[in-house]
């Protein structure tokens, strides 16, 4: 899958597109689906996600299927990170 940071709110500085992409190959990542239909006809995904060196993070992007655009990223909340581990727990 390619990534597009065009249009982004992602601060490079903080989570670096080499993360994202950590986080998409996560065997173990949470991919939620969009629960509404937005105004722009665009459909927002949710994922949560484990880095190589141990960082929680929540994204949300499009994707086409060849091509996703991350539209935010940032660390998981407390909330968040249970319902990855606890999900991660039951997968082990």
């Amino acid at each position: 899958m390619e990534f597009d940071f065009t249009n982004s709110t992602v601060d490079l500085k903080a989570t670096t597109p080499r993360e994202l992409e950590e986080i998409f190959e996560d065997p173990f990542a949470i991919k939620l689906l969009p629960d509404t239909e937005r105004s722009d006809g665009e459909a927002r995904y949710y994922l949560l996600g484990r880095t190589v060196e141990d960082r929680y993070l929540f994204c949300s992007f499009w994707t086409d299927g060849k091509n996703a655009r991350v539209v935010s990223s940032r660390e998981m909340t407390n909330s968040e990170n249970r319902f990855y581990q606890r999900s991660y727990g039951e997968i082990k």
